[in-house]
C-alpha cells in the first residue's frame, strides 16, 4: 500500500494505518519534502528498508503524481533510493548488503524442517541456503521459532530450475509471517548468488503463494532490482 502525504502525520497514526491495511508493508510518501521522503511500516513496526513498497511508490509517482518524469529519488533511513521507469518495468537502485557467514547452522534446522547448507547474516536478515528449489517451495517453517531471531526476517534460497535463484522470506518478528515479494532481501541475495554463479545480472523468483519475478544487477555499491507493478485499488482514508 502507498499512502501519499501532503503534510506530516504522527508516527503512531502511520502505524495505525499500516495495521488497519494489514499488508506486508505500507509506504508513506511525503510528496512536499525535497527530496521526497519515504517510510515503511508493517502491521506491527517500522522497518528501515522495503524494496517492493518503494517500487509501488515509484509506480504511483510516475502514473498519478508526475507523468513527466522517468526518475524519482526518495530520501529514507537508508539514504537515497533511486527509481527509474524503464521498458522492462521500474528499476530500483538500493544499497548493497554483503552476506557474512554465520556459524550456528544447526540453529535453523528445526525452524525450517530441513538441513541448511550455509547460513549468512546481512544488515536486516538471516539468509539460509538449502538444497533445491523444491525444498524452498515445499518448506513449512516454524514461525514461532523464527520469531525469536534477532533480525528483521529470515530468507531461504536455492538454485532455480528456470531462473538463477529462488527464495522465500519469513518475518513473524516484524508482523509478517511471509512476504509475497521482498525487494530488499535481494540486496543480500543478489551479491551472494552473483559471486556464486559468476554473474552480475540474474533472474530470480520469490516462491510465495502469490509469487514474484525480479531481475537483479549487482553494482559496486548497489543492487539494481527491476520489477513491475499494477494498480489494484485507489481510495481515501477516513480518519
Amino acid at each position: 500500500a502507498v499512502v501519499v502525504l501532503e503534510s506530516p502525520i504522527a508516527d503512531s497514526l502511520m502505524q495505525s494505518i499500516a495495521s488497519e491495511n494489514n499488508l506486508s508493508e505500507t509506504a508513506f510518501v511525503a510528496i512536499n519534502d525535497n527530496p521526497i521522503s519515504i517510510r515503511w511500516f508493517t502491521p506491527s513496526t517500522e522497518v528501515d528498508l522495503c524494496g517492493h513498497a518503494t517500487l509501488a511508490s515509484a509506480f504511483v509517482f510516475f502514473n498519478y503524481l508526475d507523468k513527466s518524469h522517468d526518475q524519482i529519488v526518495f530520501s529514507s533511513k537508508r539514504g537515497q533510493l533511486i527509481a527509474d521507469r524503464t521498458e522492462k518495468g521500474i528499476k530500483l537502485t538500493l544499497p548493497k548488503d554483503n552476506p557474512e557467514p554465520f556459524a550456528e547452522i544447526d540453529l535453523f534446522s528445526n525452524m525450517l524442517g530441513c538441513k541448511p547448507l550455509e547460513v549468512y547474516r546481512g544488515i536486516d536478515d538471516f539468509m539460509v541456503l538449502v538444497e533445491s528449489e523444491n525444498d524452498v517451495k515445499d518448506m513449512k517453517p516454524d514461525f514461532s521459532e523464527i520469531s525469536k531471531l534477532d533480525s528483521r526476517g529470515l530468507i531461504v534460497t536455492a538454485d532455480g530450475l528456470d531462473v538463477d535463484f529462488v527464495s522465500r522470506w519469513f518475518g513473524p518478528q516484524t508482523g509478517v509471517d511471509e512476504d509475497p515479494v521482498t525487494g530488499s532481501a535481494h540486496t543480500l541475495l543478489a551479491p551472494y548468488w552473483g559471486k556464486k554463479l559468476g554473474k552480475n545480472t540474474m533472474s530470480a523468483k520469490q516462491l510465495s503463494k502469490r509469487g514474484g519475478f525480479l531481475i537483479c544487477e549487482v553494482k559496486d555499491e548497489a543492487v539494481e532490482i527491476t520489477g513491475q507493478a499494477k494498480l489494484y485499488l485507489r481510495g481515501s482514508i477516513h480518519l
